[in-house]
């Protein structure tokens, strides 16, 4: 018989969610923006602190302009210098949290941005539903800032 305990079935949930952010992850990595479309729900409960001067970080909601944030970040950055690891990763159920250091230049200025960040995802049916990023915004608007 099938074990149908909640153990069982946190269990389960937490596999597909972590496999379903490893996807997330190495789509990410590679750029590849039709993958990470199809990674996200085609309606996204997207949370990044507005701010007006850092022109890839707005207010998203559909899958795809969630996948297109990776390449207008790339289009502001020097690619060669945009960086992030990643300390923990911990899954529970439908719910990850990923937790690092980011750091990048700003092509246009040419300042550097780091600092800690902490990644909500939210995984329902195989796709991400909820995406909440907490970052250091000061320093990255200060190195958008002229």
């Amino acid at each position: 018989m099938p074990d149908n305990s909640p153990a069982s079935t946190t269990s389960s949930a937490s596999d597909a969610t972590r496999a379903v952010v490893r996807d997330f992850l190495a789509a990410r990595v590679a750029g590849d923006t039709e993958r990470l479309t199809a990674i996200f729900a085609d309606e996204v409960d997207w949370l990044l602190a507005e701010n007006p001067v850092v022109p890839w970080i707005r207010p998203r909601s559909t899958g795809a302009e969630c996948a297109a944030q990776f390449a207008e970040l790339m289009e502001h950055v020097v690619p060669e210098d945009a960086r992030a690891t990643v300390d923990a990763f911990l899954v529970d159920g439908e719910d990850a949290v990923l937790t690092g250091h980011l750091a990048g230049t700003v092509r246009a200025t040419g300042k550097p941005f780091e600092g800690p960040f902490a990644l909500r995802l939210t995984v329902q049916d195989g796709r991400i539903i909820r995406h909440h990023l907490y970052e250091n915004s000061l320093s990255i608007a200060q190195a958008c800032t002229e």
